[in-house]
């Protein structure tokens, strides 16, 4: 008999051979323990857990280590709490910033950096430019309820937004700005997901560990006519995101 809730893992990730890791076990127990918690509040100490579960501080730190990397904990200062559900960002032509309003929560970005590059041969060709045409590089840190969440690099031609400088707010939508401002609408995009680990300054600026897994978008955008838009480099914290589509027959 199979008694495995839709949606959770098979058996409850019990091999058939029967036989759990000891950390394991604390893991489940701790996720119940989660439930009774709610969010934000802060767990009882490893030694705590540790006399509580009948282990060693070793293995209740392994099972936290696990939890920490699915986001259902979070760090607090020197304390472990329990965190909120993931946000879920659309797979889709809305922006980042769209997607975390529809969830009830507050967007936000700090500008990074703001530059003028020169497009190399490959970047040229994504934005149907010449090789060595001015391209803006605009890099922002993400942010959810003043939370630091991800990282998003965008590049497109200062040709077509030749005063992003000047009349650009870096923490409001970029699209909207294209749409509203510029007169630009987003046609359709391709868009790739890959896990990677962020470099030790990706990690500093979205202020994570660097063994923390993240949620990497490379998106190709065109406008109505085709042309192409921008290339978009969005870092996204794997232990707060999640990523939903709907897909149809069509």
């Amino acid at each position: 008999m199979n008694d495995t809730q839709a949606g959770a893992p098979t058996r409850a990730g019990i091999p058939e051979h029967g036989r759990l890791p000891k950390y394991f076990v604390v893991k489940t127990r701790l996720e119940e323990l989660l439930g009774e918690l709610g969010e934000g509040v802060p767990l009882p100490t490893e030694r705590e857990l540790a006399a509580r579960f009948g282990v060693a501080r070793e293995t209740v730190r392994q099972a936290l280590r696990e939890l920490l990397i699915q986001g259902r904990l979070r760090r607090r200062g020197r304390a472990t709490v329990v965190a909120g559900p993931k946000l879920e960002q659309p797979l889709s032509l809305a922006s980042y910033t769209e997607g975390v309003r529809r969830q009830g929560r507050v967007p936000g970005r700090n500008l990074t950096s703001l530059d003028r590059i020169a497009a190399d041969e490959v970047l040229a060709g994504q934005l149907g430019i010449a090789t060595g045409g001015t391209v803006w590089h605009m890099e922002r840190v993400l942010l959810a309820d003043e939370e630091r969440v991800g990282l998003e690099s965008t590049y497109v031609a200062v040709a077509r937004v030749p005063r992003l400088d000047e009349d650009f707010d870096p923490d409001s939508s970029f699209y909207a700005y294209l749409r509203e401002r510029v007169g630009v609408e987003f046609g359709d995009a391709d868009e790739r997901i890959e896990t990677v680990l962020a470099t030790p300054r990706e990690a500093l600026l979205i202020g994570t560990p660097p063994a923390l897994p993240m949620l990497l978008l490379h998106r190709y955008s065109r406008d109505t006519q085709g042309a192409p838009l921008e290339r978009v480099r969005s870092l996204y914290r794997g232990d707060r995101f999640s990523f939903t589509t709907h897909l149809s027959r069509t």
